[in-house]
């Protein structure tokens, strides 16, 4: 017999126990109407002879996504999730989880409020609120450690940290993991423990803890954070529990949620959460099916290449590797096994997996070798006669339904599909260094590119586990051109009398990992000195430009890899250098600017205003389409704080 208790969730009785499935899709939010329905579930139960217990579970691949981020910033309707999940703790009959997938903040914390625990083989759990600039609002920095300790609570509250269920298991926050029917054997669990005490995570103790071992964990955890409020509040939540009633700590911890859900750092990660969902709808692509792709072929097998390579091997792609020469394909399978090896030690995968990955890689010097494959993305050196002559001898040997990518930087993509019969197979796979790791893809919708050769892109990009973003064509797309912006305007505040440090100083205050000049040597700057040279013919005369950069190169420092850059490293340790300031001083004397005293706020309003002033153009020109696909890029790319939204975020654009 079926029972609908609201319009996302449903019961039904069997053998006496409820089974009751939360079925709103896509991820099983934790909506008003979803609330209302398990409550309704819940007092259901408690009033009916003929059902002994209750099983939770979802529909579909999801036990509960979390909370309905849409609510957020909006009066929310009662019953508000802490009613509803100390109803399901307080519930007189046992409640089974029959966590069937994701159980993800509100979900674990329904999970958390029952007397058992079963969990799918596949299921993953989080308490992941602090990616949102919050902390769990319904009791999971209360319950979790209850079950699984201080330590492991405290690290996946202030981490966001997914959890399988094999660990889930060996924390204590799981209590089986089921290896057959998951309903099944959760109702047999909820008939076995009809009648019984119900085991309330919340009358639980908190086991004492080492506090040297926490006061290690937490440093690491804060400076993770770098200048986020979340994951510091989730610890104190955490570290609080064992000495204080329940009831106390789900008081603060509700209190807490309520301000920092209203706080400027979670209304910016709200942002980006929302940009992240707007980035993947494209528009034109509507109703257009990508080309099918089982197999790369990746040409160039250098640092960026091989990064390529290793993340289209975790993603299972069979992979065709090919360089110039026999040593240099040589070299380049050394660079990737280097890759896996790393990854193996430090366990983000076992032997077995490494094995699997090699026997999907082929490496070859022979072109030819890439007759049958899928897709191709060149990975050579940033010229423009390397590529196209390589294009051009592509276009002889792939297939006809082939795709050409080009992961060029700064080129014009145009130019190189040009150089192809068929242009509307060429599409741009921009990879950040390094590609294995690094989670942004600017996928380059070239003047002629076919809609369904732009969807195989973003389509592969997403199935490398990357966040593809759709740019048009300009010279440096959308990160490079607001990276030039941001560029010029931190030399543009070297003449006025800033000085590196100071500059460095001040961004890193807002909260980039490390500020311009520090990047800029931990890149090298003989890169962007060539580009500068190449273009200084072209440049307007009239147009303001700062040379000291110049000088430097001139003088041998290249950055960190030549010891000194704009800063010099004795013993690798970066450490202001006199020379620098004395190459500044005479800069500005030779064009007889007088410095003056920038303080760091303006430092800070300068950048951010040059980055959005540059993404202002990009969008009049259509390279971006939002203003919220700039901020992603330059989060996932360029290390702007997600915290703060992102440049256009910041400019409240």
């Amino acid at each position: 017999m079926k029972l609908t208790f609201s319009q996302t969730v449903t019961g039904n009785i069997s053998g006496g126990v409820l089974v009751v499935t939360i079925d709103n899709p896509p991820v099983n939010a934790a909506s008003a109407d979803m609330r209302q329905g398990l409550l309704a579930a819940i007092d259901n139960a408690a009033g009916s002879k003929e059902i002994s217990g209750v099983v939770i579970t979802g529909a579909g691949k999801t036990f509960v996504g979390g909370a309905d981020i849409r609510e957020f910033g909006k009066p929310m309707a009662e019953p508000v999730l802490p009613q509803v999940v100390d109803h399901v703790e307080a519930s007189r009959k046992p409640v089974v989880a029959a966590i069937n997938g994701a159980a993800l903040g509100g979900g674990l914390e329904i999970a958390l409020a029952c007397h058992h625990r079963i969990a799918a083989g596949s299921a993953k759990i989080a308490l992941p609120e602090v990616k949102l600039g919050i902390v769990p609002g319904a009791g999971g920095t209360q319950r979790l450690p209850r079950l699984a300790g201080v330590i492991a609570a405290a690290e996946m509250a202030a981490s966001g940290r997914m959890v399988g269920a094999a660990e889930a298991l060996a924390l204590g926050i799981v209590d089986e993991v089921a290896e057959g029917d998951l309903v099944a054997r959760a109702t047999a669990v909820a008939r076995e423990l009809a009648g019984k005490p119900p085991r309330r995570t919340g009358d639980l103790a908190v086991a004492a803890v080492d506090a040297e071992a926490f006061g290690a964990m937490a440093t690491k955890a804060l400076a993770r954070a770098r200048g986020q409020d979340a994951p510091g509040e989730a610890l104190r939540l955490v570290r609080s529990a064992a000495g204080r009633s329940l009831a106390e700590g789900l008081a603060d911890e509700r209190a807490t949620f309520l301000r920092l859900r209203d706080s400027d750092q979670s209304k910016a990660l709200r942002h980006v959460f929302f940009a992240e969902r707007a980035a993947a709808k494209v528009d034109g692509l509507e109703g257009v099916e990508p080309r099918a792709v089982s197999t790369i072929g990746i040409v160039g097998l250098g640092l960026m290449g091989s990064g390529i390579v290793v993340a289209a091997l975790d993603a299972g792609y069979a992979v065709i590797g090919v360089d110039a020469t026999a040593e240099a394909a040589r070299k380049g399978r050394e660079r990737i096994a280097a890759l896996l090896d790393r990854n193996v030690a430090s366990g983000r995968l076992d032997a077995e997996g490494r094995e699997q990955r090699l026997a999907l890689l082929t490496i070859s010097h022979r072109m030819e070798d890439l007759a049958d494959v899928d897709l191709v993305i060149e990975a050579v050196f940033d010229d423009l006669d390397v590529k196209t002559d390589l294009f051009r001898r592509l276009e002889g040997i792939v297939r006809p339904d082939a795709v050409l990518a080009t992961n060029t930087s700064y080129l014009d993509p145009d130019l190189l599909a040009a150089a192809a019969p068929h242009p509307e197979r060429v599409v741009g796979l921009h990879f950040f260094s390094p590609a294995n790791i690094m989670r942004l893809v600017e996928v380059v919708n070239c003047a002629k590119t076919a809609p369904d050769v732009l969807a195989t892109g973003l389509a592969v990009a997403k199935k490398l586990g990357k966040l593809p973003v759709v740019t048009g064509v300009c010279e440096g797309f959308i990160g490079n051109s607001i990276f030039s912006a941001y560029r010029r305007e931190a030399e543009f505040l070297l003449e006025d009398g800033a000085l590196p440090q100071d500059i460095d100083v001040a961004m890193e205050g807002y909260g980039f990992a490390m500020g311009p000049f520090a990047v800029f040597d931990l890149a090298g700057l003989e890169i962007a000195w060539a580009r500068r040279k190449r273009q200084a013919a072209a440049r307007d005369p009239n147009e303001r430009y700062v040379g000291i950069a110049d000088r430097l190169c001139e003088a041998g420092r290249f950055g960190q890899k030549s010891g000194r850059g704009w800063y010099a490293y004795p013993d690798g340790k970066r450490t202001v250098d006199p020379e620098v300031t004395a190459m500044i001083e005479a800069a500005r004397a030779k064009k007889g600017i007088s410095p003056r005293e920038i303080k760091p706020d303006e430092i800070v309003l300068r950048l951010l205003g040059a980055m959005a002033a540059e993404g202002e153009k990009l969008l009049a020109g259509n390279i971006a389409r939002r203003a919220s696909d700039i901020d992603l890029v330059m989060i996932n790319g360029y290390g702007f704080p997600a915290y703060m939204g992102g440049p256009m975020f910041a400019a409240g654009k």
